[in-house]
């Protein structure tokens, strides 16, 4: 059954690479708890301590607010294929934007996906695993190519004002930082 660990091990690592979606939990003192799906190839384990992932522009940026308030965060992985498994990290991260120093030294672990408006840099202080069995399975077909398409019909100038009318506030009004302040 299900286990601790304080960082990832390899075959964990490795079992999170295989990935095609992961979920994304957070929350702010006394607002709303969000949880979001991620694909896209946009995670990276770093160490066995530390995930990052860039994150692309959506309808909401929930997470961005809650990580400025708070830094909790946690990530869930399930086995959709082969041996069932469920993942957790939990950990603080930090938010960094194209503006931002850091931006420079990790968007080189990505591919250039049009739209992306954050990287997400994930310490880790806990790691579970629990068993996975009530887990449907899934066959992986692709990945939606919606979003890329519609960031590039938008360019750079059409996301920005996309980032200004909707992605400044958080449903319960939490600045978010996507605009230099």
């Amino acid at each position: 059954m299900g286990k601790q660990y304080k960082q990832l091990t390899d075959d964990l690592a490795g079992f999170i690479q295989r990935q095609k979606i992961f979920f994304v939990g957070t929350a702010a003192d006394g607002g709303r708890i969000n949880v979001s799906p991620k694909g896209m190839d946009t995670l990276r384990v770093v160490t066995e301590d530390r995930v990052v992932w860039l994150n692309l522009t959506g309808s909401g940026n929930e997470t961005a607010a809650h990580l400025r308030e708070d830094g909790r965060i946690t990530l869930m992985f399930c086995a959709f294929e082969g041996d069932p498994l469920i993942l957790r990290l939990y950990g603080h991260a930090q938010i960094f934007h194209p503006r931002d120093a850091e931006w420079d030294s990790l968007i080189p672990f990505f591919p250039m996906i049009p739209g992306a408006r954050q990287i997400i840099d994930m310490s880790i202080d806990l790691v579970q695993t629990s068993c996975g069995y009530g887990v449907p399975l899934f066959e992986f077909k692709a990945d939606r190519d919606q979003l890329e398409e519609w960031a590039e019909r938008k360019g750079p100038e059409g996301i920005r004002e996309y980032w200004e009318e909707k992605n400044q506030l958080s449903l319960d009004g939490r600045p978010t930082g996507i605009i230099a302040e």
